[in-house]
């Protein structure tokens, strides 16, 4: 278990910064933990993103 908690760790670091290791994803044992970190991570990242531009538009002179 302790695994693949560490390979879904892995996962959504690698996920936030745009990166994925093939080795990692097709491991058989933890494989699937690790891609679904990279989506959880992949998503967090674009919502973090989606919220600053959301910010930066809301305090910009023109507004929305």
């Amino acid at each position: 278990m302790e695994e693949a908690f560490a390979a879904y760790s892995a996962g959504h670091v690698d996920g936030t910064v745009g990166t994925r290791d093939g080795q990692r994803a097709n491991d058989p044992d933890t494989g699937t933990d690790y891609r679904i970190g990279v989506v959880d991570g992949s998503v967090a990242a674009f919502q973090a993103e989606l919220i600053a531009e959301v910010r930066r538009l809301l305090d910009s002179p023109e507004g929305v």
